[in-house]
């Protein structure tokens, strides 16, 4: 059992325990989606035409944060703005279906609810179209002041979504001021509205991090880097005591005061193309965690392993408690052969997503494989390790090794949370394997230098880069094997290193 299993499973039992009430405040938007086939180009115009077979309504934005909240455990309060329409009242519909007490919602006569409505054809979102409808707050400010006050009552963990819909800082701000929950976590398109809450968790997107500090972050893992270095802007600008970025396909990073350093979370490679309210799901999961108790890192890592579970469906999803289980405790499909492994490579790569390779013996897994590891997931979105089976660690190493078959010895690579992809060689080098899925990264550790390595060239002769990671030698294999023998008194010197 992984310790994130651990985690997921204590989390959900506190909250199964504990039933935290969860105050979302913000604006709730209906998702529509209508979902078909396109069997072929309109002659009225270069569009498909889309056979419909199912049209579904849902909760979106604040209201689905809502309801991902009420789906792991906890009770849920809506406070939001409603127009008396069809699309208000289908939304207040879904909300009381999934649980969330809607009691506290402020219907406005003549307003409008904002829909986002996507058509789909195939497996691909054709069209989106949106009525954004922000409400009027003008004659509704008390009014939704007094239901947030209400709500507010007891509660363990208040929630602000705030997406420029008619939620305001100013009908939320005075009643928080006097009746605070334990927990205040804060997710907005514009941070700096809600400073002087001084929300404990505030939950940017890269997008929303980079408006907040008024230059891009970018791209891919460097972002997690920008986002360290302003550390101290953040926490200006938002006021938070504790800050995550979510960078899609890149995990996040989380900011906590008197770190110098983010601790980052992984995301589980999934296609985005018709995913959607991931983030939502992510900031429901992360204030549950936190209403039950958990600190920061646990409650985003809580959050990562939620968000990982929505962004594989289609639509606007939720996570409960049950799927999220289901999804830590399943074995992982990591270990490849080398055609499944060419296949994920292909997919990955139709994602614009950044393949780094490595490969070794990795006999006797120690603390300097695991950080020549992480820092080689750094350069990259897919990490593959390239496992040499025991026939080539003999041939390498000398007929007392390998120490653990190839079989164990990928099932240890396969459990690191760094790690995504194994797949096992026979050859004394990874080149045949190079050749095939032409990484984009190649990584070895920094006791080497690229001139030495046959690899350097084929990489190269592609387009590829090599790079060179810091190495730890006082934690070598060899060292380990050596200090092993000494101690159970078998040591006869002479080993190959």
């Amino acid at each position: 059992m992984t310790a994130d299993v651990r985690l997921v499973r204590d989390l959900i039992g506190r909250i199964d325990d504990r039933e935290p009430l969860v105050v979302v405040i913000g604006d709730c938007i209906l998702d529509r989606w209508t979902i078909g086939e396109a069997e072929r180009v309109s002659r009225e115009a270069p569009a498909p035409v889309v056979r419909v077979t199912e049209t579904i309504a849902v909760p979106g934005g604040a209201a689905n944060t809502a309801v991902n909240a009420r789906a792991l455990g906890a009770r849920v309060r809506m406070v939001g703005l409603l127009g008396d329409d069809e699309a208000g009242a289908v939304l207040r519909q879904r909300l009381d279906a999934a649980g969330v007490d809607t009691s506290y919602m402020v219907t406005i006569p003549g307003a409008t609810t904002t829909s986002k409505s996507r058509i789909v054809g195939g497996d691909r979102v054709v069209v989106r179209v949106d009525e954004l409808a922000a409400m009027p707050t003008d004659g509704h400010t008390e009014q939704l002041a007094a239901a947030v006050a209400r709500a507010v009552r007891a509660a363990d963990a208040a929630v602000v979504c705030d997406y420029g819909l008619g939620v305001t800082p100013e009908s939320v701000l005075p009643v928080i001021d006097r009746d605070r929950p334990d927990v205040v976590v804060v997710d907005a398109h514009d941070l700096g509205g809600w400073r002087e809450l001084r929300p404990d968790l505030v939950t940017p997107n890269a997008g929303e991090a980079a408006a907040l500090l008024g230059r891009p972050l970018g791209d891919g893992v460097e972002r997690a880097a920008t986002v360290v270095a302003a550390r101290d802007e953040v926490f200006a600008a938002t006021g938070a005591r504790a800050v995550v970025v979510t960078l899609d396909r890149n995990g996040t990073v989380l900011l906590e005061p008197g770190e110098d350093t983010g601790f980052r979370t992984r995301a589980t490679p999934a296609s985005e193309q018709q995913a959607s309210g991931a983030g939502d799901t992510f900031c429901a999961a992360a204030s549950v965690a936190l209403a039950v108790g958990a600190p920061a890192r646990e409650a985003v890592a809580f959050a990562q392993a939620a968000a990982d579970v929505v962004v594989r469906e289609a639509g606007t999803s939720t996570c409960d408690a049950a799927a999220l289980l289901r999804s830590v405790e399943a074995p992982a499909e990591t270990v490849v052969d080398h055609d499944d492994l060419a296949a994920a490579v292909a997919v990955a790569r139709s994602e614009g997503r950044r393949v780094v390779f490595t490969n070794g013996c990795f006999d006797v897994v120690h603390r300097g494989h695991t950080s020549y590891l992480r820092q080689a997931k750094e350069l990259g979105d897919l990490l593959v390790v390239a496992l040499n089976d025991d026939d080539s660690v003999r041939r390498l190493k000398g007929p007392e090794r390998p120490i653990n078959t190839a079989e164990d010895r990928a099932g240890v690579l396969a459990a690191l949370a760094c790690v995504d992809l194994v797949t096992v060689f026979a050859t004394d080098t990874p080149i045949p394997l190079i050749e095939r899925v032409q990484p984009d990264v190649y990584v070895k550790g920094g006791d080497y230098s690229p001139e030495m390595l046959r690899e350097t060239e084929v990489v190269r002769s592609y387009g590829g880069e090599v790079v060179m990671v810091d190495y730890v030698p006082e934690h070598s294999t060899s060292a380990v094997v050596r200090r092993i023998r000494e101690t159970s008194g078998g040591a006869t010197g002479g080993e190959a290193v």
